[in-house]
C-alpha cells in the first residue's frame, strides 16, 4: 500500500499538468478540437483489440468475484460497443463549438459594454464505476469543451481504462494537442479516490458517476464542488385510462433492455382501477423476461409469481432484473409515492387523460419527466446532446443529462472607453 504522501505527491503532479493543459486548450481552435476529436476517434477504431483484450482482463476478475449479470454487463466492451463510443467522438466533432458563444450582450452604467460569453469550466475531475465507456464520453465532452479532464474509474474496469485513456493520448498528442488534457489516476486505492476529492488547489469541479455510497462519499468529503450524477430510482405509472399496449411495451422496454444502467426502470405504480386487468398481463411477461417480481400486498392478489415488497424496495435502484410493484388510488398517490421514494432522475406516466399528464409533469419532482415513452430515453445521445458525462439529479448549475453546455462557464467582458465609476 502506498503511502499517503505519496499519492498526495503523485497527485499533486497530475493535478499541474492539469492546469497546464487546461491553459493550452484555451488556445485550440474549435476547427482544431475538431480533427483532434476525429482523429481520437480513429484511434479508438486501430487499437480496437488492444481495448478488447484490456477489457477481457477486467471482465474476466468481475466473473471470479461472481458480480451480477447487469454489473457484467456494464463493464463489457465489444466491437459495437467500442464504434458506438468513436461514433459518439465523431458526433462530438460535428457539433457546433459551444465555447466563445455570446450569450448577453448589453449597455451598463455609463454605456459601458457588458458581453456575457461562455467559457471553459478549466479543469474537470470524474470519479465513476466500472463503465469504460464513460472514460471516452466525458474526454469527448471535457475536449470539446476545452477542459482538461482527471479521470479515476474503478479498479473494476483499470485494464479497459488505462488501454483507452493512453489510446485517446496518443492519438491527441500526434494532432499536436496537449495530452496531458485527458489523464487517469490508475491508482484506484480509496485513499487516491479522497485526495483526489481535495484537490481544490488544481480541480475547478468533480463530477461522481456511480452508485449512492459513491455519491454520498464524495458530497460529504469533497473541498472542490461538486455536481452528482445521480442514481436513478425510475418509476413508471400505469394511469387508469392508459392503453395496455402501450403501457406493456415500455415497461418491457424500461426494464430488460439494459436493466444496470440508471435509467431502466425499477418501480412500478399501477392505478387501482386497472390492477384486476393489468397486473396479470405485465406480470406474466415481466416474468417470461426473467424479471423478480417484488410487490405490495395488493399487488400481489393479481401476479402469479411475487414476493412482498418492504419498505427498503420501494427506494432501492436494484440495477438488475428486478422491480417493485406497487397499486395506488390515483394519481396523486402516485406523485406522492414518486416524491418520497424517487431519485429525481426520470419518471413517466403513461395515460390518455391530458389533465393527468400535465399534473404528473407539473408535480413530479424529477430532472427528466415521461408522457408515453421509455424511461430509456434519459441520455445525452437520445435528447441530441452527441454524448453525455452523466445526468444530474440536482438542480443547481445542471440537471437531467449533461451535455457540451453544462461542461461550461461564462465570464464578462467589459468594454469602455475611459470610464469611471462615479
Amino acid at each position: 500500500m502506498k503511502d499517503i504522501e505519496k499519492i498526495k505527491e503523485e497527485l499533486n503532479i497530475t493535478g499541474e499538468k492539469a492546469v497546464r493543459a487546461a491553459a493550452e486548450m484555451v488556445l485550440l481552435s474549435p476547427e482544431k478540437k475538431s480533427v483532434i476529436l476525429s482523429a481520437m476517434a480513429k484511434a479508438l477504431r486501430d487499437k480496437t483489440e488492444d481495448i478488447l483484450a484490456g477489457n477481457a482482463a477486467d471482465t474476466a476478475k468481475a466473473k471470479e468475484k461472481n458480480v451480477t449479470s447487469a454489473f457484467l454487463d456494464r463493464l463489457t466492451l465489444t466491437p459495437d460497443r467500442i464504434e458506438d463510443m468513436a461514433l459518439g467522438l465523431e458526433s462530438l466533432s460535428a457539433t457546433e463549438d459551444p465555447i466563445g458563444e455570446i450569450l448577453e450582450s448589453y449597455k451598463g452604467d455609463q454605456d459601458i459594454e457588458i458581453v456575457k460569453v461562455r467559457v471553459p469550466v478549466g479543469v474537470i475531475g470524474m470519479i465513476y464505476e466500472a463503465r469504460p465507456n464513460v472514460t471516452v464520453d466525458a474526454a469527448g465532452i471535457c475536449f470539446k469543451t476545452g477542459n482538461a479532464v482527471i479521470l479515476r474509474g474503478s479498479l473494476d474496469a483499470v485494464q479497459s481504462n488505462k488501454v483507452i485513456v493512453k489510446t485517446l493520448q496518443e492519438a491527441v498528442e500526434n494532432e499536436k494537442g496537449p495530452k496531458n488534457a485527458i489523464q487517469l489516476i490508475e491508482d484506484t486505492s480509496r485513499e487516491a479516490a479522497r485526495e483526489l476529492m481535495r484537490m481544490d488547489k488544481y480541480i475547478d469541479l468533480l463530477i461522481p458517476r456511480g452508485g449512492p455510497e459513491l455519491k454520498k462519499t464524495v458530497i460529504n468529503e469533497s473541498t472542490v464542488p461538486v455536481i452528482g450524477a445521480g442514481i436513478g430510482n425510475c418509476h413508471i405509472f400505469v394511469d387508469a385510462s392508459a392503453d395496455l399496449d402501450m403501457a406493456t411495451a415500455i415497461i418491457i422496454n424500461a426494464k430488460t433492455q439494459r436493466p444496470g444502467v440508471c435509467n431502466a426502470v425499477e418501480s412500478l405504480l399501477i392505478h387501482k382501477d386497472t390492477a384486476k386487468t393489468f397486473l396479470p398481463i405485465i406480470g406474466d411477461v415481466l416474468i417470461e423476461n426473467k424479471v423478480e417480481l417484488r410487490a405490495c400486498p395488493e399487488a400481489i392478489k393479481y401476479l402469479s409469481d411475487a414476493i412482498i415488497a418492504s419498505e427498503e424496495d420501494h427506494a432501492t435502484e436494484f440495477l438488475d432484473l428486478i422491480i417493485s410493484v406497487k397499486v395506488v388510488d390515483d394519481i396523486g398517490n402516485a406523485i406522492d409515492h414518486i416524491n418520497k421514494y424517487g431519485s429525481k432522475h426520470s419518471e413517466a406516466i403513461i395515460t390518455n387523460d391530458p389533465a393527468n399528464a400535465r399534473r404528473f409533469t407539473d408535480e413530479t419532482d424529477a430532472a427528466v419527466v415521461f408522457v408515453n415513452a421509455s424511461t430509456r430515453f434519459t441520455d445525452g445521445g437520445m435528447f441530441g446532446f452527441g454524448a453525455e458525462i452523466g445526468i444530474s439529479t440536482q438542480k443547481l448549475h445542471a440537471r437531467g443529462p449533461m451535455g457540451l453546455k453544462e461542461m461550461t462557464a461564462y465570464k464578462y467582458i467589459v468594454r469602455g472607453e475611459g470610464q469611471i465609476r462615479r
